[in-house]
């Protein structure tokens, strides 16, 4: 009884066939006491009264032989006639038309001598109104009446055969619709686990719904946690390896080594802090946690482009003086920082053009370099990649330079792509969104 209970998704299918089942009755129920108690108008049923007589009493005064014509005479468009032997089992309905028949022999008495039957005949023969009555040799007369006669009850037992699935359809979707919509909240929540604090859920919905939902707050506290347990682990680490970085520097300024050993020491302390600095960006969680404000792109690659320049690199920029967008300026900073560097080591140089593109900031990175191919362009991007057979060996930092631009960018709700150039070299394709007039 445990998988019955009226919240779970099998006590609510349960309950949906009952209730069609019911309607399927009350529907059936009603079109048969309407079929019951039908009645035509006044001379609609003294004209079909009036046929059916006529047509009998000519029938009786002509001699067996001649009734085939007389019957293909009387019958028309809108009134059939044909005739049965006596043998031959009269046809009947399980919809009669009583009401119908009292009408009829009100008007036309002899009729009931006759042994008038009137009924319904089956959809798929037009529904129209059909009957038999009985001559004085024990010959069987049936006819139809065609036309709007029965138009009515034939609108009504098509609606009662289509009730029952209209009627599932409307709770099916109804109680689809119900079922679902903790489902949909739900898979939208999953889209944000791990990317900000966990926001339980609140159970609704049939019980298995609900089950789902309790183990889904479990497993993203559970995410959290080892995340929050993670970056703070690799923050304490390069926290803790700058103290000892600090030593080997004061150490080598008075270890009077000569000048290439010095320089070399030197060159390795420095690409070690670098090391460092590059693993506490990609991990820092206060980069997401600030408040986005209004920045001029602009202003921030032109100065990128010339603090570049002032160390003697070659770059150049290209674009409008001012175009102002809103995002968090420290970690977009950091990520054009990111792909300038790169064009410049492995380059030489770098050209920063940013155009606008309807309600979007198009910035692009180009270079003369080696490329990158086809196949890695994806997954260069990844944390913790270096393609050395198309990089030098002694490129700097530990492959987290792309991946902390795509993080970045994303976060900001743009897009960030590589492409190999046709001439030559790589370009780093960056689209923002900018900031509402």
């Amino acid at each position: 009884m445990k998988h019955l209970r009226p919240t779970g998704l099998l006590g609510r299918l349960i309950a949906i066939l009952l209730c069609v089942a019911a309607i399927d009755f009350a529907v059936n129920t009603l079109l048969f006491e309407r079929a019951s108690n039908f009645a035509l108008q006044e001379d609609e049923a003294a004209n079909l009264a009036s046929q059916l007589t006529l047509s009998k009493r000519l029938l009786e005064q002509l001699p067996s032989t001649d009734r085939a014509a007389a019957v293909q005479e009387l019958s028309s468009k809108r009134f059939s006639l044909t005739l049965q032997a006596s043998t031959v089992e009269r046809p009947r309905s399980s919809v009669e038309l009583a009401a119908l028949r009292q009408q009829m022999l009100a008007l036309r008495p002899n009729l009931a001598k006759a042994g008038l039957q009137l009924h319904l005949l089956p959809l798929s023969r037009g529904g129209d109104i059909g009957g038999s009555v009985v001559l004085n040799d024990g010959t069987v007369l049936s006819f139809v009446s065609h036309g709007r006669l029965s138009w009515t009850l034939t609108v009504g037992r098509v609606a009662g055969l289509l009730a029952p699935s209209l009627i599932l359809l409307a709770l099916a979707w109804i109680a689809l619709r119900a079922m679902l919509a903790p489902l949909n909240r739900l898979v939208s929540a999953t889209a944000h686990v791990g990317a900000r604090d966990p926001e339980p859920l609140d159970p609704q919905g049939p019980a298995e719904v609900k089950q789902l939902i309790h183990a889904f707050n479990a497993m993203q506290t559970r995410i959290h946690n080892l995340l929050a347990s993670r970056v703070q682990t690799l923050l304490a680490i390069g926290h803790d390896l700058r103290t000892p970085l600090a030593r080997l520097r004061l150490r080598l300024d008075s270890a009077g080594l000569d000048g290439t050993a010095r320089a070399e020491m030197e060159h390795d302390i420095r690409e070690m802090d670098e090391l460092l600095q590059s693993l506490q960006s990609y991990v820092d969680p206060a980069a997401n946690s600030k408040v986005p404000e209004r920045v001029d792109l602009a202003a921030m690659a032109m100065t990128l482009v010339d603090s570049a320049t002032d160390h003697g690199d070659s770059a150049t920029y290209d674009g409008p003086d001012s175009l102002v967008a809103t995002l968090r300026p420290v970690a977009v900073r950091r990520a054009l920082r990111n792909l300038i560097d790169n064009a410049l080591h492995y380059a030489g140089s770098a050209t920063v053009r940013l155009i606008r593109d309807g309600e979007t900031a198009v910035i692009t990175v180009e270079d003369d370099g080696p490329g990158i191919p086809e196949d890695k362009l994806e997954e260069v991007q990844h944390a913790f990649v270096r393609l050395d057979a198309a990089r030098a060996r002694d490129t700097p930092g530990m492959g987290l330079g792309l991946a902390i631009v795509r993080r970045a960018i994303r976060n900001e709700g743009g897009q960030f792509a590589l492409s190999n150039r046709a001439e030559g070299g790589l370009c780093a394709t960056v689209r923002l969104p900018l900031a509402p007039e």
